[in-house]
């Protein structure tokens, strides 16, 4: 525990002690200039983001027949994001997902397949978003450099697809090679079957959502992309709301590529990466101050209160559980 609070407490002196670098003495005043609605739509915006996903949560658990209350859903959800943004690269955000859906009853391998149908639909929607703006991005006058960071986009997010694909499909060559891999390991033959067995239920869980009605799954898909979209706007109205103009499609490349960058830092949040990221990509874009304060106002409404807002339902639903109790198999 003691080292995760370390981690977050870098992350957080990380994350801010960018963009005060970046912005000096200019950056308080500039982020007061922000009107004060514009802060009101973007912690909306994050509020109606968990309003959505708690009704994805709710459809995908109600096609396999377990009612959730929308004030619970949205909670588990909360915890959920707190959980991926207080651990490197969002590790933790798969645990918490898989604990809080197995206590409805649900066998791990198959909450693990709801998690990995949540992260599918993701992936597809960044997939089709990107293949829309591209051509717009590319055929504007200022983004001529873009065309390498849409192509690397592209190949991670088609080759994540493609990867994906291919270890349902050819699940026995992924239990085969699992296999060797524990038995280089020196994992008992057990252990090994354990493991076997529970890719089986994981694969049959993913043929049990893919086997949920069409509208339903339809449904789900459209809460998708509706609350990206909304997530992915707020950077707009700050960048709006500071006075100076740039163009949705690329903001929505700039939030992507922060975030991958982010990763790499493997820092809670992507602190670090996604400051420097953010700064890279916009700084032909806005004055040093306007850009210091909007990225501050930005992960203020998609990071900060995240964690501020999700402590509480984490603490109450998780706490120290999920290291002390391990999910029903």
């Amino acid at each position: 525990m003691k080292r995760t609070f370390l981690l977050i407490a870098l992350a957080l002196t990380v994350g801010a002690a960018i963009p005060v670098f970046i912005g000096g003495r200019a950056l308080l005043p500039e982020l007061r200039s922000l009107p004060t609605q514009v802060w009101l739509v973007a912690l909306g915006s994050v509020t109606i983001g968990w309003l959505i996903n708690a009704t994805r949560l709710r459809l995908v658990l109600g096609g396999l027949g377990q009612k959730l209350g929308l004030p619970r859903a949205v909670a588990k959800v909360m915890a959920i994001d707190f959980a991926t943004n207080t651990t490197p690269a969002g590790s933790g955000g798969a645990l918490a997902y898989v604990y809080l859906v197995a206590q409805r009853g649900i066998s791990s391998s198959h909450a693990a397949a709801m998690y990995a149908l949540d992260q599918v639909l993701d992936l597809t929607f960044f997939l089709a978003a990107l293949l829309v703006i591209a051509p717009l991005l590319l055929a504007g006058p200022r983004e001529p450099h873009l065309g390498w960071q849409i192509g690397t986009l592209l190949t991670l997010l088609i080759g994540g697809c493609v990867l994906l694909w291919m270890m349902v499909r050819d699940y026995r060559r992924v239990l085969l090679w699992a296999g060797r891999m524990l038995h280089h390991l020196r994992i008992s033959v057990a252990r090994r079957r354990q493991l076997a067995r529970w890719i089986l239920r994981f694969r049959h869980g993913l043929g049990l959502l893919l086997g949920l009605a069409r509208w339903r799954l339809g449904l789900v898909y459209l809460l998708c992309v509706c609350h990206w979209l909304i997530r992915y706007s707020i950077l707009f109205w700050i960048v709006r709301g500071l006075g100076e103009h740039v163009p949705w499609s690329y903001l929505f490349l700039t939030q992507m590529l922060s975030f991958g960058a982010g990763q790499a830092t493997l820092l809670p949040g992507g602190s670090g990466g996604v400051e420097l990221g953010f700064s890279a990509l916009l700084a032909p874009w806005l004055p040093a101050a306007t850009l210091a304060a909007g990225l501050i106002a930005w992960r203020c409404a998609t990071y900060y209160w995240l964690l501020l807002a999700g402590a509480g339902p984490f603490v109450l639903l998780i706490g120290r559980r999920l290291w002390q109790e391990p999910p029903p198999a």
